[in-house]
């Protein structure tokens, strides 16, 4: 069984006084593996917008959730992984790359074949991932060209990090076929790249991440740039994809590196209740919580209420539209959701849209990510 993130029993009343034991509901939260972004940023939602019985109220620094919601965690392969357990019922939400959901939405691009989810819907935007190819400083790869021949872990099956590892791949003019690839989830292939078994690996997530973090401590690495005409034109052609830079000492010694990222979103069913929704997103988005994602990991610094709804890639959920409009943060073309057409047909390359999702453009100064995971369920 993968890793599970339990609530635990702190809290207090958004919405009323303290729940009745027969009250108590579980909301579970699709991640992806222990070693990336997904689960222990997960792990911090949980715990701070859980509320069961006795917990210390809102006002006093508890919790500021549901009334007898306890939320769970759990660890998935990441958000290919999670769009299929929203599928199939058996999480009530989930964390998604946003090009990754739009494409289940409309049954296209990775999910070419199946059928549109077209239930899939969006609590918001969180932070953006970046795409990083993590190589050992001594292993001369410079550049993306540099990969061909070398073994290089693409991600796992079901993860957010393989769909983007192939289509960096595919752009750079490289392949499955060029490489010797492999398909380790992050703790594995970053052990293996300090014990020098692996020449390279694949990592979507919002820096730092922990995988990337452990081999940086234990051997000397460097971060693969993605810039220069491949890099403009998938800017072009995906349109969740955002020019970004990832600092100089992210990691211990790397420099600054040119990348992509994309928005890492919350994704829930259209026939979830909207008013558990409604207070799951305010709680969500209350400043208690908000402090407690910010102290908890570098990324819950970049929660932005402000910029949740900007261009999201599937439908707002009526529960989650209901909170950002109260919010003052939906009302005008300006900052109306993108609404992507149900069955659509058209491939994420048709849109050359450059726009990211919520996040500004090329803010390089704003660390956005998240990332893909995969643990055992």
């Amino acid at each position: 069984m993968g890793g599970v993130a339990l609530a635990p029993l702190l809290g207090g009343g958004l919405l009323s006084g303290p729940a009745a034991a027969q009250d108590l509901r579980y909301f579970r939260i699709g991640t992806g593996t222990t070693s990336g972004t997904y689960f222990p940023i997960g792990g911090l939602i949980a715990n701070a917008i859980s509320n069961p019985p006795g917990s210390r109220p809102c006002d006093k620094g508890g919790s500021c959730g549901i009334p007898g919601l306890i939320v769970v965690a759990q660890a998935s392969n990441g958000s290919v992984d999670n769009v299929e357990m929203l599928r199939a019922g058996t999480v009530e939400a989930g964390f998604a790359q946003a090009d990754v959901a739009y494409w289940a939405y409309s049954g296209t691009g990775s999910f070419t074949g199946k059928r549109p989810f077209t239930e899939l819907r969006s609590l918001g935007m969180l932070y953006a991932e970046a795409i990083q190819i993590v190589v050992r400083s001594d292993g001369f790869i410079d550049r993306m060209a540099d990969l061909k021949g070398r073994s290089i872990s693409l991600g796992e099956e079901g993860s957010g990090t393989l769909v983007e590892a192939r289509l960096i791949l595919d752009a750079y003019g490289l392949s499955e076929s060029t490489i010797t690839p492999l398909y380790l989830k992050p703790g594995t292939a970053a052990d293996r790249l300090a014990k020098g078994e692996l020449d390279g690996f694949f990592m979507v997530g919002g820096y730092p991440v922990a995988a990337v973090s452990d081999v940086a401590a234990r051997v000397p690495i460097r971060l693969v740039p993605l810039d220069g005409e491949p890099a403009d034109r998938l800017l072009r052609s995906q349109r969740f994809y955002i020019e970004q830079e990832i600092p100089a000492n992210a990691y211990p010694g790397s420099a600054t590196t040119p990348t992509l990222s994309l928005g890492a979103e919350l994704l829930t069913r259209a026939d979830r209740d909207p008013d558990l929704i409604y207070g799951v997103v305010r709680a969500l988005w209350h400043e208690n919580t908000r402090r407690v994602l910010a102290d908890g990991h570098p990324q819950g610094r970049n929660f932005d209420p402000a910029r949740a709804v900007a261009n999201v890639s599937v439908p707002l959920h009526p529960g989650a539209e209901r909170f950002y409009r109260e919010a003052g943060l939906l009302g005008s073309a300006a900052n109306e959701p993108a609404r992507p057409p149900a069955g659509a047909t058209d491939t994420p390359a048709a849109t050359g849209d450059k726009a990211g999702n919520g996040n500004p453009p090329a803010e390089k100064s704003t660390p956005g990510k998240s990332s893909e995971d995969k643990p055992p369920r």
